[in-house]
């Protein structure tokens, strides 16, 4: 660090023009000032937000979901909201939100495209958790490296991990269940996915209650 204060002290001006060399640090102080105001206010909503959420109905169905801290899971709770005749099936949400793509067909031709017209605060927040669930959650990991594997960027990766997981969340809000990753993959295991065989070859499973249960021993 000290190398590098005085390299600063020692380098060459790119410019000595005076306006330009008072404009800026006159900028750089208003923006600060900006930011100092607008770190106090979302310390003001931050605070009438927590006790909002220690009170809503659905803060334990949410709460208990991988990946999710005390920033996402206000945002889930409102990205859903308590109205459970609003969706009548997860595509809708999934089609609202902007996370499942839209395809659009003419003749021979077909194109599936990502999708605008949606609320864009929504769609970043079911995108944002399901790439913090990668990280604490078995089968989000396995589906996200398999989209990988199939040559799929980063980004469209998790939004095709954000579509799987709007199905089990809405299945969840829908019969206010909270979230049980057990449950989870014995629907993948009932339903054949591939998911389970890749599950298989990289964790220990262990016979429980008639289902396999994922040691937390790596392979």
């Amino acid at each position: 660090m000290q190398e590098r204060i005085q390299a600063i002290y020692q380098a060459t001006p790119a410019i000595r023009d005076t306006a330009m060399m008072e404009a800026g640090p006159a900028l750089v102080k208003q923006i600060v000032a900006v930011i100092r105001v607008l770190r106090a206010n979302i310390e003001d909503l931050e605070k009438r937000i927590e006790p909002l959420l220690n009170a809503h109905p659905d803060q334990a169905l949410f709460a208990g979901l991988p990946g999710v801290g005390p920033a996402l899971l206000p945002r889930l709770i409102v990205a859903f909201g308590t109205k459970r005749e609003r969706f009548a099936c997860a595509d809708q949400l999934a089609a609202y939100s902007g996370i499942a793509p839209v395809t659009q067909q003419s003749g021979k031709s077909k194109w599936v495209h990502f999708r605008w017209a949606c609320p864009k605060f929504l769609r970043q927040t079911l995108h944002e958790f399901a790439a913090h669930s990668i990280a604490k959650c078995t089968w989000a990991r396995a589906f996200y490296d398999m989209q990988i594997g199939k040559g799929k960027r980063h980004h469209a990766a998790v939004r095709a991990l954000a579509f799987k997981w709007i199905r089990v969340l809405f299945a969840c809000w829908k019969n206010r269940t909270p979230y049980d990753e057990q449950v989870c993959l014995r629907a993948l295991q009932n339903n054949g996915s591939r998911l389970t065989q890749i599950l298989g070859t990289q964790l220990k499973w262990k016979p429980v209650g008639g289902f396999q249960k994922l040691s937390s021993e790596k392979a």
